[in-house]
């Protein structure tokens, strides 16, 4: 009865890896969609891509790793590790197989257009002298083969870089002897794919990828030897860093040597094209000891080079989204000072839509405002050339106190995060790398300034990074205030984060670790229990993922009382939705559209007087609980009504919109009958959609 129970209670539940590749499949279906103009859909393929990365050099080894460990507990959704690996690695090979069907798909729209990736042996005698040119020229130079032999062990194969396998035989050998193996790594410092010179009276562009033209001249390499296979490889490894920071005298070195052992992680993933050697794949299987999770893949490996390829195009606009212009908030339009508007109201900022210039043009005014102190900021991931780090630095040298809070273990960005720091530090900024055992995920900038009347805070509260180039990519929300009570809060932060304080009591903010997730449980009773008393009771909420268990049994509780739940969730939803007598009054939808779908947002009705709250925290347990995280509550009327109207737009998306059903997967919302399409993220590119319309959710 006891496993029945557990059973029982586990299909309340989907599990959060097997959601993550429902995502996945969810951005191939926009490299599918006929009506994504085509090189977009060649950015989806490439994302793709990316994606499964990622998941593998992170997640999937995480699982493996638990098998390796002996970890034979279910999770809460039911799954052993041994068995979660099965299905993800079942559900994500026929991904695979359907994003190389698509691709082919793909390559044949493109020759349509005139974008064609061609053999060599098809070019003509004028375009292989070409290529022959550039080969003995540019590519020979830097390439290294690789004998595995007695005398040579197999040299470092550094992860998802592309490698050929070679195997050979010395003119005059025994076709049955044991052939010769080498290895050869793709350069990965030349351009992928390669233009070929055009043909007479063509107005069609075509492309050769490296690893074909080296192919072609793999003889090159090995003088008196006969090549008999040439075929691509690629090894993913695990990723993810493991830090002794307590133990660690100096972070920032430590993780530096974490980076370096990350090129020798344990491999997780082999990708070989279709067709190659056996003898081949059994020297590449006995090296890196792996047999349960190869992919043979019919196509290029590592399909990432398309992005780069689809936005370098000249002469194709006609197959991509119109550009966006990103417009200036009105608000702070031919402002001077913007600290004497955001005395007299707060402003909100919804990126892309509206530009982030509106972000930088804070912090650079504050760094040359000679009435300004100090100016405090949370740094997680940042562009590779951020006008804002110049800011801080300007700031700094000039005599003002800047407290940059740099999180070093962002995940992938750990270098570039690295360089920053100590940017910072030079030009006499105090940097700081947060708590120990926890990331800084908060996005937040504080600005003390002197006033006629004494000081006063600014503050700028994110959904997102201080990034300006994900911020025309990213859906974001940012808020522009000087309220005392969100000032006053802000510097507790700082000074929680940089120094030692006991936990503050918030006046407006809600903090994770230490009370966020409590506040957000206050919130779904209170929903719940104004529901039972027969008072409006409704929850909206926006982020990218929903995994904590806690967090999804306190929303099926305010279902069963009564209280209308929608959620939009772009990414990772553990939660059941429709399930009579468990969550019947919730629904799950995923916008996946042309940008990314990213703030987060927090509706609740509270019994007709409604409170609204942005924060950078999804619902998951590693930044309810792992995770230095802020939501801010939003006291504007006319700022909570803009926010609204962005979630309104979200819950009446009928063309990009997909719908969470109980059994775990994704349907598509339709217009039906005589209602409008309604494409929530181009309908967000008319300001005056959300920002001074005022609409019933």
């Amino acid at each position: 009865m006891k496993d029945i129970a557990a059973r029982e209670t586990a299909n309340h539940y989907l599990n959060r890896d097997l959601s993550w590749v429902e995502f996945n499949w969810r951005v191939l279906e926009e490299a599918q969609d006929p009506e994504t103009p085509l090189l977009e859909r060649v950015k989806f393929l490439s994302i793709v891509s990316s994606n499964l990365d990622e998941f593998m050099s992170v997640r999937v080894a995480g699982i493996k790793d638990q098998i390796k460990a002996g970890h034979t507990k279910k999770d809460f959704t039911g799954y052993t590790p041994a068995g979660l690996f099965k299905r993800v690695m079942k559900r994500s090979s026929k991904m695979v197989t359907e994003q190389y069907k698509t691709y082919r798909d793909i390559i044949r729209q493109l020759g349509k257009e005139g974008i064609i990736f061609t053999e060599y042996d098809d070019l003509n005698v004028t375009q292989r002298k070409a290529m022959d040119e550039y080969y003995h020229d540019i590519v020979f130079p830097v390439l290294t083969p690789m004998a595995v032999d007695q005398s040579r062990p197999f040299p470092l194969v550094r992860t998802q870089a592309l490698y050929l396998a070679v195997v050979l035989m010395k003119a005059g050998d025994d076709p049955e002897d044991e052939p010769y193996f080498a290895i050869l790594q793709v350069p990965s410092n030349l351009s992928r794919y390669l233009a070929v010179p055009g043909r007479t009276n063509s107005k069609k562009r075509e492309f050769i990828l490296m690893e074909d033209l080296i192919e072609k001249h793999i003889h090159t390499l090995f003088s008196g030897y006969i090549p008999m296979s040439v075929h691509a490889f690629r090894l993913t490894r695990n990723a993810d860093l493991t830090l002794d920071e307590e133990g660690a005298e100096d972070l920032l070195e430590e993780i530096e040597i974490q980076l370096r052992k990350r090129r020798w992680g344990t491999p997780v993933r082999l990708e070989v094209q279709k067709g190659i050697h056996p003898y081949a794949l059994e020297q590449l299987t006995e090296e890196f000891e792996i047999v349960e999770n190869i992919f043979e893949i019919d196509g290029p490996l590592d399909l990432t080079y398309f992005m780069k390829m689809a936005s370098a195009l000249q002469g194709f606009d006609h197959l991509r989204y119109a550009p966006i212009q990103p417009v200036y908030p009105s608000e702070l339009d031919d402002v001077e000072d913007l600290f004497a508007k955001l005395r007299q109201q707060d402003v909100l900022v919804y990126h892309p839509y509206e530009s982030f210039d509106a972000v930088t043009d804070f912090v650079l005014q504050a760094a040359y405002d000679p009435q300004v102190l100090a100016i405090k900021m949370t740094l997680y991931r940042v562009s590779g050339i951020s006008p804002l780090i110049q800011g801080l630095a300007r700031a700094a040298e000039s005599g003002k106190q800047v407290t940059v809070v740099v999180e070093l273990k962002a995940r992938f960005d750990e270098e570039r995060n690295i360089a920053w720091a100590r940017k910072l530090e030079q030009a006499g900024c105090h940097v700081v790398y947060g708590l120990v055992g926890l990331k800084t995920h908060a996005k937040i900038t504080l600005v003390v300034r002197q006033e006629a009347d004494g000081l006063r805070r600014y503050v700028h509260v994110g959904t997102g990074n201080y990034n300006d180039s994900t911020a025309r990519l990213y859906t974001d929300i940012g808020l522009f205030t000087s309220h005392k009570e969100i000032g006053e809060d802000a510097s507790a932060l700082f000074n929680e984060v940089t120094g030692y304080s006991a936990p503050h009591n918030w006046k407006a903010f809600g903090v994770a670790p230490t009370d966020m997730m409590d506040k957000l449980f206050e919130k779904i009773r209170r929903e719940a229990k104004h529901a039972a008393e027969g008072k409006p009771a409704r929850i909206i909420a926006k982020f990218n993922s929903l995994s904590n268990q806690q967090m999804v049994d306190e929303l099926y509780a305010a279902s069963q009382a009564g209280v209308e739940i929608d959620l939009i969730v772009r990414g990772v939803c553990c939660l059941r939705p429709g399930v009579p007598g468990l969550s019947e009054r919730i629904t799950v939808r995923s916008i996946v559209d042309r940008f990314l779908e990213h703030s987060r947002i927090f509706y609740f009705e509270n019994g007709g007087e409604p409170e609204v709250y942005i924060a950078s925290a999804d619902w998951m347990t590693r930044n309810l609980t792992r995770r230095v995280e802020l939501m801010c509550p939003v006291f504007d009327k006319s700022i909570q009504q803009s926010l609204i109207n962005i979630l309104g737009l979200s819950l009446k998306d009928n063309v990009k919109a997909r719908q969470l059903q109980p059994n775990g997967m994704y349907e598509h919302v339709r217009s039906e009958g005589n209602v409008l399409q309604l494409r929530s993220q181009f309908a967000a590119m008319r300001i005056s959609s959300w920002k001074t319309t005022t609409r019933e959710l």
